[in-house]
């Protein structure tokens, strides 16, 4: 039974991960939903460097890097080059960055709503809960794996 519940959850988890992206990729035009997480995060923090980032989406300073190039030739982030050491850069939005973030965050957020709307709070509240609890078993193995958590 174990194996079935878990071809399942792989199954559900794949599809919804592809159909949400799909829409909101349809919904971002001219961002990639990567880029779109990304600037997310920067707008969140304001102010952070490549290595916060390549944790954040825990992929190496190489996949950032090309990220990064590709946000920057749409000049929507600047890079800084801190006082205190030359080697350490700090990434914010650009005026024309946080714009676009906050236009493709109200369609993200419309897309959303409607989607939830489709529940009850009760079931919206049980959703959440254990949606939470996923998140924070899979925090815990991946700091197992790293080694952070013994």
């Amino acid at each position: 039974m174990i194996n079935e519940w878990a071809e399942e959850y792989f199954n559900l988890s794949f599809n919804i991960h592809k159909n949400g992206k799909f829409l909101i990729q349809n919904e971002l035009n001219e961002l990639t939903y990567d880029q779109v997480n990304t600037l997310r995060y920067i707008y969140q923090k304001q102010s952070i460097t490549s290595t916060e980032l390549a944790q954040w989406l825990n992929v190496n300073k190489s996949a950032i890097s090309a990220l990064l190039n590709r946000l920057d030739e749409k000049e929507l982030i600047k890079r800084d080059r801190s006082d205190q050491d030359r080697r350490i850069v700090h990434l914010s939005l650009t005026n024309k960055g946080t714009q676009l973030f906050e236009d493709c965050y109200q369609k993200i957020n419309l897309l959303v709503q409607d989607l939830i709307g489709s529940f009850d709070e009760e079931e919206l509240c049980q959703y959440m809960k254990t949606f939470k609890k996923i998140d924070q078993l899979l925090e815990g193995k991946i700091k197992q794996m790293k080694g952070v958590a013994k």
